[in-house]
């Protein structure tokens, strides 16, 4: 899905090329000649970005917002250079967030701690502060006006505390971030999506996350855009999902819980039989060695989550 994949009501999806194809989507919202994008991927992905805006006719002028979900440097890396690129924009981002945007020394602190210092610097670059006057704090019911279309911040912790989405209430549709999981086109069969909870470092919490999902699914949405990777309908199948996932990786975590120095390894063993369970269940099409290599990252990230999780219960 590389390039701008339009969805019908001004919403269009952008790979990000953030690690290779149809890993990170940037979405884009346009209403009436105004811009939102939603999440940057890191530095790189400004260029696809602006390449989107001209293929639609519109400049660097026409950005309104930035909406940052959260700010894992996968969503967020690209802030900085993102907003030195659209003069007009205001970059949204939860309260607890802001100031990371604002001086992201430690933010990148620790994602080196969990990818090591050399493949931090390779997957982001430098982390451009952003001027505290040109950032707005995403706390919960705010709504932003895109050119009259009315977007309202939902707060999701559970994949992290610093966590939002976004509803636009002209499609009913959510932008998830990674709250509602991920969801691969690769592992599509006949157009009927597969999704998997992220359960990575360090402050996934289940019950907020179980607690964040119900609370998108009361508004009856007839689409969720998750970053990893775009629109997915289908939404109460999905979620079911989601909540049965939820708890098999907390069950995972549990039955390992005193495992010491062998816990992670461990843990992730077991969630990759889990993937192997849902790869059945879900009828992929896939060999092994491809859902494999596409999810092994994942698979490692989750298991460092859990074990985190673990280590603060």
């Amino acid at each position: 899905m590389q390039g701008l994949k339009a969805f019908g009501n001004g919403i269009y999806a952008v790979d990000s090329g953030y690690t290779g194809p149809d890993v990170a989507a940037i979405h884009l919202i346009e209403q009436g000649g105004r811009v939102a994008l939603v999440d940057t991927g890191n530095n790189e992905s400004l260029g696809p970005v602006r390449e989107a805006l001209a293929e639609l006719g519109l400049g660097a002028e026409a950005v309104d917002f930035v909406l940052l979900t959260h700010i894992h440097l996968d969503h967020a890396g690209g802030a900085g250079a993102f907003m030195a690129a659209f003069p007009n924009a205001q970059l949204v981002v939860h309260p607890r967030g802001a100031r990371h945007m604002a001086e992201p020394s430690k933010l990148f602190a620790g994602v080196s701690a969990v990818y090591g210092p050399q493949r931090a610097r390779e997957l982001y670059g430098e982390l451009i502060p952003v001027p505290t006057e040109r950032i707005v704090e995403a706390t919960d019911g705010r709504v932003l006006d895109l050119g009259g279309r009315a977007i309202r911040v939902f707060d999701t912790p559970g994949h992290a505390r610093h966590h939002v989405c976004y509803f636009d209430t002209l499609s009913r549709s959510f932008f998830t971030g990674d709250t509602f999981g991920l969801s691969y086109r690769q592992f599509d069969v006949a157009g009927r999506p597969s999704i998997f909870p992220t359960t990575t470092p360090v402050q996934f919490e289940p019950e907020a996350m179980h607690d964040s999902i119900r609370r998108m699914e009361a508004e009856q949405p007839a689409a969720m855009y998750l970053t990893h990777y775009a629109q997915v309908t289908d939404v109460p199948r999905l979620a079911a999902d989601l909540h049965r996932l939820i708890d098999a990786h907390v069950a995972i975590a549990k039955r390992h819980a005193g495992a010491g120095d062998a816990r992670k390894l461990l843990i992730e063993n077991d969630i990759w039989a889990l993937v192997g369970e849902e790869a059945q269940r879900q009828g992929w099409t896939l060999p092994e060695a491809e859902w494999r290599r596409i999810l092994a990252l994942d698979v490692e990230l989750n298991a460092q989550g859990l074990d985190v999780w673990l280590q603060a219960h």
